[in-house]
């Protein structure tokens, strides 16, 4: 078994989580890493807080203290707009403190951000096509599913 956390972002901190939950469940987008045979249980969610990301610096001693393995923090962190340009941080942050692994990401990239985010210049310059790989589906029906 496998424990889960889930930091999204503060803008969507009404977000009830549907896109990442399916993912988790259906093994897609950043849980494909996961053997389907292994179970996951989601045992924390919720928002970085808001810019600067407040809630970084305690929630991941409160997953811990519920036994998670590892933290995801969310794809609207990678494709809302504009793209967190703290996702780095964040990601560094957490793993060098809590000594926990961070994946960015949870579901696939829905392809109408997709098709939005490609088309923009700071997205290359943030380099956020580092992060979006493991989103993207060479079978861009499975992005079409998460519109």
């Amino acid at each position: 078994m496998k424990k889960v956390g889930i930091i999204i972002c503060g803008r969507y901190h009404n977000c009830g989580g549907g896109k990442c939950l399916k993912a988790l469940r259906e093994r897609e987008g950043g849980f494909a890493r996961y053997s389907k045979e292994e179970e996951l249980v989601l045992v924390g969610y919720t928002s970085c807080g808001g810019c600067p990301g407040g809630n970084i610096e305690y929630v991941p001693e409160e997953m811990i203290k519920n036994g998670v393995d590892v933290i995801h923090l969310a794809t609207g962190m990678v494709v809302g707009y504009p793209p967190c340009p703290r996702i780095r941080q964040f990601k560094e942050f957490i793993e060098n403190k809590y000594k926990i692994p961070v994946v960015i990401g949870t579901h696939p990239i829905p392809m109408k951000y997709f098709e939005a985010h490609s088309n923009l210049s700071f997205w290359n310059s943030m380099n956020m096509w580092e992060f979006a790989e493991d989103l993207m589906e060479e079978d861009k029906k499975m992005m079409e599913k998460y519109n």
